[in-house]
């Protein structure tokens, strides 16, 4: 498991970190997930990351080199919780008391070299 995960779930209202790889066959993580639930929000963020891709690479077609790509990573930010996703490294968020910026910028830091390739 890299580091980053160890150090988004030491920070104030990370529920939960890991990472999956892109094939879809595996998935680590910390914190109040059970491994069922971490397995599907492995899942969901390597679906909603796949899709991401996806979705840039259309944008791309119309407006070439208007800086959408490479992807780089994804946030659902909702009344209660969080999920942010950078590369291929989640974090749930209790929006109580997490700092969504803090964390978001923690990954893009840590993970500003991670291949964008989806592999």
């Amino acid at each position: 498991m890299s580091l980053i995960v160890n150090e988004l779930v030491g920070l104030p209202g990370v529920i939960a970190a890991g990472e999956y790889s892109y094939r879809g066959d595996r998935f680590a993580h910390k914190g109040q997930l059970n491994d069922e639930m971490a397995r599907m929000a492995s899942i969901m963020c390597r679906a909603t990351s796949l899709s991401q891709h996806m979705q840039v690479g259309i944008l791309e077609s119309f407006c070439p080199d208007c800086g959408l790509a490479p992807a780089r990573g994804w946030v659902v930010h909702g009344p209660d919780f969080s999920v942010c996703n950078v590369a291929n490294v989640f974090c749930f968020l209790d929006n109580r008391g997490a700092r969504l910026n803090e964390v978001v910028e923690l990954m893009k830091k840590r993970l500003a070299d991670a291949d964008t390739d989806l592999i």
